[in-house]
Order: C-alpha cells, then structure tokens, then sequence
C-alpha cells in the first residue's frame, strides 16, 4: 500500500520524496479512511484516502436497491461544488485511477481538528467551539441550501413522502414487532408535509461525528456518501436526532445548544427554516436511525460484518424507542 500511495502522492505533486506508513483511522459503516503524509522538498502535506471497503463489510448487503450512498467518485465531486459554494470541506487532491491499484476512492486534505463527540461535548478545550459552532452550522447548512443543483453531479432526488416509503420499506423487511414503530410510522403518515419543499442540496447525514472542530469552531463538513437532493430541513432535523446528542439531551441541536439558536443561525445566513417541518424530520431521521440499527444487527447476523461495532449498535434499536417515545408521547 505505501508503494501505491507513493506513486499516487507523485500525481499529486511530481516531487514528493515519500511517504509515512498508513495509519487506519476508526468508524465509517461503507467506506475505509486511511490517513498519511507526503514528504516533498515543500514540506510535508497531511491527507487522507478514502475508499470503498474492499473485504464486503458495510451495513448493506451488495447489490441493495435501497442503498443511498454514492459513488466515491461522485462524493469528491460532490465536495468541489459544495467548496465553490462556501461550505467549509476538505480540499479534493485526487481521484483513484484503476492504474492505482488502491481501489475506488479519492485523496483530500487532513484538516486538524477532532471529531469525538465526548471531546466535543465535554472537554473544557472545546468550550469556545461549543458557544460558536450552532452559528458556523447555521451558516453552512445555509450556503449548501442555497448552492445550485445544476453545479452537483447528478444525485439522487428525494422527499418526505419517497423518505416515509423507504424506511417503513425497509421496517417491513425485517418482519419484526416493535409497537413503538408502529406508533412512529402512524404519526408519520398523518403528519407528512402537505406540500413538497422546493429541492436543493443535501449533505445527508449532517450531525455531530461527521463535523471536525477545533477549539475555535467548526473547520470542516465530512463523509457526504449520502449527499443527496431533497427538503433543506431534512438536514437540520436529522442533526437533531437524540442519538447525535450523545447524553445532552436537552441540547437539542446536536448536544450543542438550542433549536432556536441553530433556526437563528440559518435563517441570519440567508435560510428559510420551518420549526414544524425540522421537527417532522426529527421524528422519522429517529425512525430511520432505529431501521438502519437493525439493519447493522443483520448485516452481523448474516456475516457480512462480523465486527463488534455491528452488534453494539444493533442493540442501540431499543434506544430509538425510547427517543419516539419521548418525542410522540411525552411525560408532562
């Protein structure tokens, strides 16, 4: 691997001297992220290598017609237009060849920051960040919100409707006896938006783990596998799913702060936000969560994914009962 990174290092810059030993870095349900340095007579560059997981793993089985994640070529290009937009993300450096011999992916850059939600959550070196980083989310869910969908590749164009369908699709599948999901998904059905919102671009699976912050802010946007077209508060009420909170419940908007303070935020940098309709997407982001929860259970069961990680969160199911629970029927 490290002879293949050096060649590919050498498309990135022709002077590049060497490489550091690839360090595998933890998490991602489809996708490897590797990271490592280029030593040229410059200095040394710090990138990362994301690539399809080549062993099988991942959450969904080969071939799924449901599986949402996108082409890892497509996500770099997805980055580039969502940068020209002011979203703040890594700079793309490269695209896999298959002369690369390291698969199907993309080389960007490492951007110092941390990503741990215990560290983001609690940690006293963070505090700053803490008070700022509802204004920088506000801010760039607003400049991808506004962002042309004629400047993305083409990616798939969804609703709350096409949403609602595939979830209780893939609840279904499983065959299983969760009242509280039943509970959900008639809430869902009843109170699906009247009206479609005006699609644009979406990051997908925007909340806390997937956001790199340094002790002032937030410094980059990462993992848009799910980037997708669709409502611009799908984004804003996924990040509000409890589970991202991580223990700080009453910290709605991703264990940061108040709703209203990431609404504000949006709204300042130039975003329309519905209170009402993020709350909707609260509602089936946790039903959707709690699915995908089973769907990591059976991806162990079925021996595609073997790792602990799988079984973890496949218990996790339970929790997101609780959660619909708090959410649709609330103890006053």
């Amino acid at each position: 691997m490290e002879t293949r990174l050096l060649a590919l290092a050498r498309r990135i810059d022709p002077a590049a001297r060497s490489t550091s030993r690839p360090e595998r870095l933890s998490g991602g349900a489809n996708n490897e992220t590797w990271a490592f340095d280029v030593v040229a007579p410059s200095g040394t560059l710090p990138l990362i290598l994301r690539r399809k997981a080549g062993d099988g793993s991942g959450i969904r089985a080969p071939g799924d017609p449901d599986d949402a994640s996108i082409a890892p070529e497509t996500e770099a290009e997805v980055l580039r237009s969502v940068a020209a937009a002011g979203v703040p993300v890594p700079a793309v450096r490269a695209v896999l060849e298959p002369a690369d011999g390291l698969g199907r992916g993309f080389v960007m850059e490492r951007v110092p920051g941390e990503t741990r939600p215990k560290r983001l959550l609690h940690d006293s070196a963070f505090a700053d960040a803490r008070r700022a980083v509802l204004h920088d989310c506000g801010r760039a869910l607003a400049a991808l919100h506004a962002a042309p969908v004629s400047a993305l590749p083409p990616l798939r164009v969804t609703s709350a409707a096409a949403e609602l369908a595939l979830w209780e699709r893939r609840w279904r599948a499983h065959r299983g006896a969760r009242p509280v999901f039943e509970l959900a998904l008639r809430w869902l059905h009843a109170h699906l938006p009247a009206t479609p919102a005006r699609p644009v671009p979406l990051h997908g699976d925007f909340r806390t783990g997937n956001l790199l912050l340094d002790a002032r802010g937030l410094r980059a946007v990462l993992d848009w596998e799910l980037a997708c077209v669709g409502d611009p508060m799908a984004d804003l009420g996924w990040f509000c799913v409890a589970s991202w909170r991580f223990g700080e419940l009453d910290a709605v908007a991703g264990g940061f702060g108040p709703l209203d303070d990431l609404l504000d935020a949006y709204r300042a940098a130039g975003g329309v936000a519905d209170a009402e309709r993020v709350r909707y997407w609260e509602v089936l982001g946790t039903f959707r969560w709690g699915v995908m929860c089973l769907d990591m259970a059976e991806a162990w069961r079925t021996g595609r994914d073997r790792s602990v990680e799988r079984t973890a969160v496949g218990r996790r199911a339970s929790e997101t009962e609780l959660d619909l629970l708090r959410l649709l029927a609330p103890r006053r």
